[in-house]
């Protein structure tokens, strides 16, 4: 009997108000957020892990290790279709749309020939692949062979993000605090204070814990941009 592939690690990364809203009317309810956006690009695309940035192509004992070729952005359709068509897929990454009529038909399914004629035409590398079910994403991710997948990241909407909060696989929350209060209807599963989270399992991480994790020194602090206050922040399940 073959082997069953483990499924992948989770990360979520969102951008969510004081009280955790993340949305209105089916879109962000900010705009403007040019280096916030260039952050969320810039984590989502880096690869980290063995051999990658920092010379050396193997582990102790001198064996090859696969090196991923993408990281994943999963997300539900709705989502996908906020992305301005001619920013999707977004690039650099392979993009996962969870949605029912993937379920419907019984399995994965290419992305519309629409998207697929845009990327193309723009130059965007990003892969499509739609599933019926944030598990068979995960599944698909987690099976693929050659290392080809890195790092896989949430990225919306609230169904979505509930759902990955209820698999083990779901490790941590890069969060983008906004400080600025904003009208939401659509609001983050849970809520990330140091009250709250501790109750539900997770703590918040230091600052060279956030910076060694994403790749990068994470700028410290209060960020004004657009009139916006906002801070980045890492939250880690200690389960």
């Amino acid at each position: 009997m073959p082997a069953v592939n483990p499924l992948p690690e989770l990360t979520l990364i969102v951008a969510a108000t004081q009280q955790m809203g993340i949305g209105r009317n089916g879109t962000l309810p900010w705009t403007g957020l040019r280096k916030e956006m260039a952050y969320f690009a810039r984590v989502t695309k880096r690869l980290v892990g063995p051999g990658i940035g920092g010379g050396g192509g193997g582990d102790a004992a001198g064996e090859t290790v696969q090196q991923p070729k993408q990281n994943a952005v999963v997300m539900g359709r709705k989502t996908w279709e906020s992305i301005p068509e001619r920013f999707r897929p977004l690039p650099g990454r392979w993009n996962v749309v969870i949605s029912r009529s993937a379920a419907a038909s019984g399995g994965l399914a290419a992305a519309s020939s629409s998207s697929s004629s845009s990327s193309s035409a723009s130059g965007n590398d990003g892969m499509v692949t739609m599933a019926g079910s944030l598990e068979e994403s995960l599944r698909l991710l987690g099976g693929k062979p050659g290392g080809v997948v890195g790092r896989v990241f949430v990225i919306g909407g609230a169904q979505i993000y509930r759902a990955a909060l209820e698999m083990k696989e779901a490790r941590r929350v890069l969060l983008t605090r906004v400080r600025t209060d904003f009208e939401c209807d659509t609001f983050f599963p849970i809520r990330l204070d140091e009250t709250d989270a501790a109750e539900k399992g997770w703590r918040r991480s230091g600052q060279e814990e956030m910076d060694a994790w994403v790749g990068e020194e994470v700028p410290r602090g209060l960020q004004v941009e657009a009139g916006i206050e906002y801070e980045f922040e890492m939250w880690e399940r200690v389960d």
